[in-house]
């Protein structure tokens, strides 16, 4: 499977980055051969949208599942799932090499809901419960 993995540095050694939006990089490998590629988020320096810059750039990556450790917000899952893409929750993180191997090993589950992560409202850049009375 052709998968993009969120990255805080552009190799398989790096840590996976929790943000989906604004990952500085994504690890694009094939879990099969762990042949990999990585590739800069145009969307991770949009000044909106991020989202949805790095959806469109994936779609256009030919990419058939991303893992993120963190939450995957309404923007970024409506165009995810719109474009086919499927999309797995990771939120221990880890080691993108790693992520891989338990993506193809199928010990990731499937996000089915916009944030059903279970880490509170990490897109956000909030704490849990932030904002809330």
């Amino acid at each position: 499977m052709k998968a993009a993995i969120t990255a805080a540095a552009p190799n398989v050694d790096a840590q996976q980055e929790p943000r989906f939006g604004r990952a500085p990089y994504f690890v694009v490998l094939d879990t099969k051969t762990m042949e990999w590629t990585a590739v800069e988020n145009p969307g991770a320096s949009a000044r909106g949208g991020a989202a949805i810059y790095a959806a469109q750039f994936l779609v256009e990556q030919g990419v058939e599942a991303v893992v993120c450790a963190g939450n995957y917000g309404p923007n970024a899952y409506d165009s995810l799932k719109t474009a086919g893409i499927k999309m797995y929750a990771n939120p221990s993180g880890g080691v993108i090499r790693e992520v891989g191997k338990m993506l193809e090993a199928g010990k990731l589950s499937e996000a089915t809901i916009p944030g059903d992560e279970g880490i509170g409202d990490a897109h956000y850049g909030r704490h849990r419960g932030a904002g809330r009375r």
